[in-house]
């Protein structure tokens, strides 16, 4: 059975997971997200297939850096049960976990960065309440319509 294509934004700072890091590996377990709605999103919106747009946060040119996939369905993130990691949860076990995550794979670089900047000259086009242009929206995943999926990647030199 097939599903409507889904389309999203996630974000990576690119000294900790760059999209060329993603393009190195192949497929990535997206892990250490610590927000309730954003982990929500993955666990309960994203299907296997679905469009990411590959967003760099953080970095010296922020913007959609590239393109990949949901490789996984959504599965428990095992950096909630390690006490070295950074992601520890201590609330979290395993019959119980509190943090999911999917694999995502990488599917293209973009010729260019599409820069915050203009996505934000552009945000009428995408529309009232777009995470990115919204003021004070700090989802590092959020749903991305198929409107604003075409609208975006137009703006790829």
């Amino acid at each position: 059975m097939s599903h409507r294509t889904r389309y999203w934004l996630m974000k990576s700072e690119p000294d900790v997971f760059s999209i060329d890091d993603l393009q190195r590996v192949g497929t990535e377990p997206w892990n250490g997200v610590r927000n309730y709605q954003a982990r929500n999103f993955m666990r309960d919106g994203m299907q296997v297939g679905d469009g990411i747009l590959f967003y760099h946060s953080n970095a010296k040119v922020p913007g959609v850096v590239g393109i990949a996939r949901v490789a996984s369905e959504a599965y428990p993130d095992d950096t909630q049960f390690d006490p070295e990691s950074e992601y520890f949860d201590p609330k979290a076990t395993r019959e119980n976990p509190r943090w999911m995550l999917v694999d995502v794979g990488f599917e293209r670089k973009l010729n260019d960065v599409i820069p915050l900047e203009l996505i934000k000259q552009h945000a009428q086009d995408f529309g009232e309440g777009f995470p990115l242009t919204a003021r004070g929206s700090r989802l590092s995943v959020f749903p991305v319509t198929a409107a604003q999926w075409k609208t975006m990647l137009a703006l790829e030199k």
